[in-house]
């Protein structure tokens, strides 16, 4: 085709009919559609073809990604790090050297090896150890060592690979937690097991929907007939809406009597213009047909840009009054609702002003709006990520709807790439006398204030001189990566001209490349206040060097921030899709992350969706089987838990009969064909067989979880704990999710200090609509328990209670001295963490107590719930509990302090101290947490 252009020959392009999709793919889709919990194919709720466009697009990144996977790496997957091992742990190892029981069908050999080994060096000690033992251990006479592996026994956790032993994690859990390590000699797995299906899509390629340069575009000096688009730079006159009217099936029950519309357009959560309708009384019909005009122009429109309408009622007519989009004004512009009436905000619904193709939008839209949750409602906690949705209101039945009417032209209006360099008329030219201003030294008064400013946390607002200031030195900003989030928070996205000078400082960020990886910093770009594809890009080009276990440790919140993703395809959702199909941990994770996500954000169901379709249709045949029987699984006991808390609502008690009744459903499942073992979601290293149904039973709490025992599945498991995991209904568990990885990545930094402060971060997985399972942690019972078993009901607790039962549970006085001292790192541990995130006060009933000492906190879903407010209201600040029972395990009692004390404090002191050197990780991540 290029060819004949070129040629100047006429090109022909031939249209044929789109082939029908064969009978094996569309089974192929409904089933992907099972595992999603969405049918992707549905196009009903859109009013474009992104989501088909997406879908397409992704199939580039997917196949690269797959023609580059090694098949034996992937197969076994081992879960190494490259962090360092801590110090803590060095003293637990004998001179870098440990023992390793090698399992073979029914016997066993130790070996002693050092940790700096490989697992291929571990296999020939061990070979040169039993070689006149070959025929005892029952290894064929024609296998040497290369066709085997070690796999940890009990778990589907292999060492394979050039890395030492000290870098894989189980070995590192197994040293930490004092056990021994059992392995066992295997084959290899099957890497053909992880086939992928053959595609039979028309692929879209990374070059559809991107466009030319202004100078290609524009119609200046253009033959008319020529003309077949028109650059979006030539249109000099304002953006205009027309609002046509709203329409709902039936009014809301509201005491307010009039209606009216604002009209704002947003980048990020920076206010670009502001308008509003006249007042109108509330009836099921409101017509206004009135056009307003924005204080910007078409030409300044940046791509990212959304149009948010809100319906908002208020008492008495009010007058319409305009506000321009002042370039400070960043906030989400409701304060002058505020200020004369009390308006009330009752629906909302965005449309993004530029489409995925870089067209502006033009002619009649229909848009079924958001009803905005009451506060007591569930949905008000992840309001604030949710008001940013492009997507609109799939219950078209019901919803409120707004017509609107946008300027149409006889051709496409195209937002340009970029204009070339040199033949800039006066406009971005910043290479000229400003590009020099900028260039100039900074002077010595203003160094200070420049270094002030950077110094600030996150949170910290600029005020329109700090801005100033930034903008005006941004290229003394390109070369300190602290000043990015800074100086791209200062740019005033609705003027063309900056946001060029913007990107081609961006194309020149050597400073940033070259700098090493803070993940804060990296993470900080990602959240709500940033839309600018090119600087989303270049904090995931910093995340692209992430090992696997750091992807792990920020999976959850790099999820939560697609939400800020004006597109449903971006660099992070291309990230994201790469290092899952690299690795089966990271898939295992992202398809929980994505599927709970998907059965509960009706504002992000499509994105997830069409993301975790190019996941599962990349992961292979192995993994496809394993989600299957887990989401049968999970399905399945799902609907026991809510029938089970319909039966017993109101009462707090559980009868037998309710007992009973549970394990009569559990039989009848378990002898209807559910999987005879599957992965469990929140360890996938664990499989998990037959329920244990006589260990099954019904908690005595408001939510009636159910408490379900499993056999273990692995047949070289050594351990004979069943798996417990309890199934909830009717709390949002990705609040818990959200609380426990922080408390994992809480940890991964005291690790970095050597500092081991025994956190119990639980397994966790919200799997559908405020329902979801929980790791059950063994012989654990909570302080609350332990209370009351001892005093009984006259309600006065004795201090020593708690101390009396570690007593009892530790069969040696050396055992009760480690207990004593895991109890005061793990209490220090959860002191300081619940402080930090102004969680710490605690219920006994939410604390609990391991046989060996270790404390931890349960339950955070309904603290995020209460959360008093994060950016502005101050919270009660209750530091932490620490009761005198806590003390007296630490030997402290009235007024005498105790050498345990004192080490308690101490620890406190460090792990406070470790934190606040990750400040501004630690503040990202929890204001991303709190929008989502």
């Amino acid at each position: 085709l290029i060819a004949t252009a070129l040629k100047k020959d006429v090109g022909r392009i031939q249209l044929v009919p789109r082939p029908q999709p064969s009978d094996d793919s569309q089974q192929y889709q409904r089933y992907l559609n099972y595992l999603i919990g969405y049918d992707v194919t549905d196009v009903s709720n859109v009013h474009d073809d992104e989501l088909e466009f997406t879908r397409r697009k992704l199939l580039t990144p997917r196949r690269i990604e797959l023609s580059d996977r090694d098949p034996k790496l992937y197969s076994m997957d081992p879960w190494v790090t490259r962090k360092p091992l801590p110090e803590h742990l060095l003293s637990k190892d004998n001179n870098g050297y440990i023992l390793v029981v090698i399992h073979v069908s029914t016997s066993s050999q130790t070996i002693k090896v050092s940790i700096e080994d490989t697992p291929s060096q571990v296999l020939a000690s061990f070979f040169a150890k039993t070689a006149n033992k070959r025929v005892l251990l029952g290894i064929p006479e024609n296998m040497s060592e290369e066709d085997f592996v070690l796999r940890v026994c009990g778990r589907e956790e292999y060492l394979y690979g050039e890395k030492a032993l000290e870098s894989f994690n189980w070995i590192r859990q197994s040293l930490k937690n004092g056990e021994e390590i059992h392995l066992v000699l295997e084959t290899p797995p099957n890497p053909e097991l992880d086939l992928v299906q053959r595609e039979d899509w028309a692929q879209v390629d990374d070059c559809t929907g991107v466009t030319g340069t202004h100078e290609q575009l524009t119609i200046a000096e253009k033959d008319h007939e020529r003309v077949f688009t028109i650059s979006m730079w030539d249109c000099n006159r304002k953006f205009r809406v027309k609002v046509l009217g709203i329409d709902i099936p039936a009014l809301p029950k509201v005491s307010e009597l009039t209606v009216f519309i604002e009209a704002s357009i947003f980048h990020g959560q920076q206010l670009l213009a502001q308008e509003r309708t006249t007042s109108k009384t509330f009836n099921e019909e409101v017509l206004w047909n009135c056009w307003l005009e924005f204080n910007i122009k078409i030409k300044d429109l940046p791509k990212g840009a959304r149009l948010n309408l809100q319906v908002i009622c208020g008492k008495q007519p009010q007058t319409p009054n305009s506000k321009g989009g002042s370039y400070h004004d960043n906030t989400a512009g409701t304060g002058c609702l505020e200020a004369k009436t009390k308006n009330r905000l009752l629906y909302y619904v965005n449309l993004l002003l530029i489409d995925h193709r870089s067209l502006l939008r033009q002619g009649e839209f229909i848009l079924h709006m958001w009803k905005m949750p009451e506060k007591s409602e569930e949905s008000s906690s992840s309001i604030n990520a949710d008001k940013l949705t492009s997507a609109t209101n799939p219950d078209k039945a019901s919803s409120m709807a707004i017509a609107i009417l946008l300027d149409k032209y006889c051709y496409p209006v195209v937002l340009p790439k970029s204009r070339e360099v040199g033949r800039d008329c006066g406009v971005g030219n910043d290479e000229g006398d400003a590009g020099e201003r900028g260039q100039r030294e900074m002077p010595n008064h203003l160094k200070k204030q420049f270094e002030a400013i950077l110094s600030t946390d996150p949170l910290h607002p600029l005020s329109p001189e700090d801005k100033e200031l930034l903008w005006h030195f941004r290229h003394e900003c390109m070369r300190d990566p602290r000043a990015y989030p800074k100086l791209l928070g200062s740019v005033r996205w609705g003027k063309q001209e900056d946001v060029l000078a913007t990107h081609r400082l961006l194309d020149r960020s050597y400073a940033w490349d070259t700098s090493g990886l803070d993940v804060g910093l990296a993470m900080q770009l990602l959240d709500c206040h940033y839309s600018d594809a090119q600087v989303r890009s270049m904090a995931v080009r910093k995340l692209e060097t992430l090992e696997d276990d750091d992807v792990l440790r920020y999976l959850l919140q790099l999820v939560q921030a697609v939400k800020f993703e004006p597109y449903h395809d971006s660099a992070l959702v291309r990230f994201l899709l790469k290092r899952a199909l690299r690795s089966k941990r990271i898939g295992h994770f992202l398809f929980w992350f994505l599927r709970s996500e998907i059965a509960q954000s009706m504002h992000y169901q499509q994105r997830y969706a069409v993301l975790l379709e190019a996941y599962l249709r990349g992961c292979g045949e192995n993994m496809l089987q394993d989600f299957r029987k887990q989401v049968e699984m999970t399905e399945a006991l799902q609907k026991v838990t809510r029938e089970i808390k319909a039966m017993s609502a109101d009462k707090y008690d559980i009868t037998a009969q309710v007992v009973f009744q549970l394990r009569q459903k559990l039989e009848t499942l378990q002898s209807s064909g559910l999987p005879e073992s599957f992965r469990v979601p929140y360890d996938p290293g664990l499989r998990a067989g037959a329920l244990l149904i006589e260990q099954c039973k019904v908690m005595a709490s408001k939510k009636k979880p159910l408490w379900l025992q499993f056999k273990r599945a692995d047949p070289t498991t050594l351990s004979k704990d069943p798996i417990g995991i309890i199934f909830k209904d009717g709390d949002d568990l990705r609040q818990d999710m959200l609380i426990l990885q922080i408390l994992l990545i809480m940890e991964s930094i005291w690790e970095t200090e050597s500092l081991d402060l025994c956190l119990l971060p639980y397994g966790c997985i919200s799997t559908g609509n405020r329902i979801g399972m929980i790791e059950i942690v063994k012989d654990a019972t909570t302080i609350a328990n332990i209370q009351q078993s001892v005093v009984g009901s006259t309600g006065a607790f004795k201090d020593e209670i708690l101390y009396q039962w570690l007593r009892d549970k530790c069969v040696s006085e050396d055992k009760f001295h480690q207990a004593v001292k895991r109890f005061l790192y793990s209490c220090g541990g959860y002191c300081v963490a619940t402080y930090v995130l102004g969680i710490g006060d605690r219920h006994n009933d939410n604390i609990m107590i391991t046989e060996s000492g270790n404390l931890f906190h349960i339950d955070f879903g309904h603290i995020l719930g209460n959360y008093k407010s994060f950016m502005g209201i101050s919270k009660e600040w209750v530091p932490f509990v620490l009761t005198p029972d806590f003390l007296y395990v630490m030997g402290t009692s009235g007024k005498k302090s105790s050498p345990h004390f004192q080490n308690f404090q101490d620890v406190c002191v460090k792990a406070y101290l470790a934190l606040r050197h990750h400040t501004n990780l630690l503040i990202i991540l929890f204001s991303m947490m709190l929008m989502t």
